[in-house]
């Protein structure tokens, strides 16, 4: 039996990838889920270097089929185009209209050999969100730069903002349905967002707290309490845009605001005392 080799992600970053728009959900939703319709975002003018937004992650070699057979290189290539192709339905259908018919259909395959590798569209869509997921730990990079302040500082903060943006909108198919799963409490999904958070929110903590201590400010705010608020706002921000662009606000402007409140939450400025 002849075997192919299976598509992988290159391990190294490239700057200023161009991404196919992907689905966005409505700010004025209040929520981030996949039950909305598809609206266009637009990368134009955002700093992607530094994010690697080539392909949804890679196949590894020790995933087994549905039925715990380990599948060889071609099984692992069919495995991956049928994952590519569910990514890509999903950025014109909504999570819960998706079938696997058409998931094999697109793949040039058929509902039966989906189902030697998944046993359902959620165990696919979970391998899509850890492999999203490892894309997105490497988003600490962007705030492991020295140093944070004056306008390296800012430069960091901006680059920080843009990278989250780039990646949003790039993997906007299936973040949106990590949000959907992990509302509706499916805790598998939950922790792959909490993992695909967790590095940059502790890397932002470090530096929030090497800069409290060269300010005289460590008796202020816990540094993973502030972390964790800016990395809530720009995951929520960036998940929302096309609701702010329908409000219209000019994406220049949110990214400014976005910045702003990273260096302030970074940096200072210090607060007056409150009860």
């Amino acid at each position: 039996m002849v075997e192919t080799p299976v598509r992988e992600t290159p391990a190294v970053a490239t700057a200023a990838i161009r991404t196919t728009p992907a689905p966005i959900a409505d700010a004025s939703t209040g929520t981030g889920t996949a039950g909305v319709g598809a609206a266009v975002v637009d990368t134009t003018g955002i700093d992607t270097t530094g994010i690697d937004t080539t392909g949804i992650g890679t196949a590894v070699n020790t995933l087994r089929a549905s039925d715990g057979r380990v599948p060889g290189r071609r099984g692992m290539a069919t495995r991956q185009r049928l994952l590519d192709q569910t990514y890509e339905l999903l950025r014109t259908t909504p999570y819960r209209e998706l079938t696997v018919a058409d998931i094999g259909r697109a793949a040039g395959t058929s509902a039966a050999t989906f189902y030697q590798y998944f046993v359902d569209i959620e165990a696919a869509m979970l391998t899509l969100a850890d492999q999203v997921a490892a894309e997105g730990a490497k988003l600490s990079e962007l705030v492991d730069q020295r140093p944070w302040r004056g306008a390296a500082g800012w430069q960091n903060a901006s680059t920080l903002v843009d990278g989250i943006l780039t990646f949003w909108a790039h993997h906007q198919p299936v973040l949106r349905v990590v949000d959907l799963l992990t509302e509706e409490g499916d805790q598998r999904f939950r922790r792959v967002r909490v993992a695909m958070l967790n590095e940059i929110t502790r890397a932002l903590a470090a530096v929030i707290a090497e800069a409290q201590t060269r300010a005289g400010r460590v008796t202020e705010v816990a540094p993973m309490a502030m972390a964790g608020a800016l990395v809530s706002m720009l995951a929520h921000v960036a998940s929302h845009r096309a609701g702010f662009e329908a409000w219209e606000i000019p994406i220049d402007e949110m990214r400014e605001a976005m910045t702003r409140l990273v260096f302030w939450g970074v940096t200072g400025p210090r607060v007056p005392k409150h009860l």
